[in-house]
């Protein structure tokens, strides 16, 4: 006799998280009981009229979900219960529902989408930086000479819409469920004068401002370091509060993003997060930093 796993209840908690978050977790159940039965992607994909890989992006939350194939899906894995078959058409209703960024989908390419998403839902984020402020610690104008340098000959309209949504997706270090914020950056983020020497001065003002919010630390690498556990590049980690959930790591390239969620992969840089955490300058110590470096910026 072959056991269901455990149908996931779409409690309202989950219904907050965003439709990522949701798609992912639906995904996931739906692999669950595909596997429970024995049952390979061909044939599921066969059974929705698509084909193994269709069944692949579903499972991993990475498209929208039609309610016919979550209950055609639903059928083919044994789960007839009413009542069960219920619980998982609402959540994905539920992921179908389109996020605040949305409206942005025009300027947004599909593999950054989905960091906007994970990133709304994380509940504890931690990054590192070599060449730029985060962008969850932007200022207007900065973000503004950011991204200048790749869209260069946007027009006017799309400028302003691409700050926006940066500045948009900002809003979320203050709201009640704000997550943690741990930011560590090289000294090179900050000794590049992006916007020119005014720019930065309002910049560093921004970022000691924010070093008073109890969700945010910020610590900085110096110079003087040398090389240092990150030598590989800048990359961000996402936490969860959803126990089905694993870690993010996310490593944005030129055209695309690497999204790795293996434990043994995600537990390795979070090792090397630790280490730099260790070598960098301390949150007091770092705050001195940019005191210092805003007294040179208004001389």
């Amino acid at each position: 006799m072959i056991t269901q796993p455990a149908i996931t209840e779409a409690t309202p908690h989950q219904s907050a998280a965003g439709p990522t978050i949701l798609r992912i977790l639906l995904g996931a159940q739906l692999r669950r009981l595909r596997q429970a039965r024995g049952i390979s992607r061909e044939a599921a994909g066969h059974a929705i009229r698509g084909s193994h890989a269709k069944i692949s992006r579903l499972e991993l939350g990475r498209v929208s979900f039609k309610e016919r194939d979550v209950a055609d899906l639903l059928t083919l894995y044994g789960v007839t219960d009413t009542v069960e078959q219920s619980t998982l058409l609402v959540l994905a209703r539920q992921a179908n529902t389109p996020g605040w960024w949305h409206k942005y989908n025009d300027l947004l390419p599909q593999w950054f989408e989905v960091y906007v998403g994970l990133e709304g839902a994380a509940s504890a984020i931690r990054s590192y930086e070599i060449q730029f402020i985060p962008g969850l610690l932007q200022t207007c104008d900065y973000a503004r000479a950011v991204i200048m340098l790749a869209h260069g000959t946007a027009s006017d309209d799309e400028l302003a819409r691409r700050i926006d949504l940066r500045l948009r997706r900002q809003r979320r270090l203050t709201d009640p469920d704000a997550p943690a914020l741990w930011a560590v950056m090289d000294e090179a983020a900050l000794r590049r004068p992006h916007g020119g020497k005014e720019v930065m001065r309002r910049q560093i003002e921004h970022l000691l401002e924010i070093t008073y919010l109890p969700n945010v630390t910020l610590q900085i690498v110096p110079f003087d370091r040398g090389g240092h556990a990150a030598a590989g590049g800048p990359f961000s980690i996402l936490r969860f509060d959803e126990r089905e959930l694993p870690d993010v790591v996310y490593m944005e390239q030129l055209e695309s993003a690497l999204y790795l969620d293996k434990q043994e992969e995600t537990d390795r840089y979070m090792q090397v997060m630790d280490r730099l955490c260790v070598q960098a300058d301390s949150a007091a110590t770092s705050k001195r930093f940019l005191e210092k470096l805003l007294g040179e910026l208004s001389d």
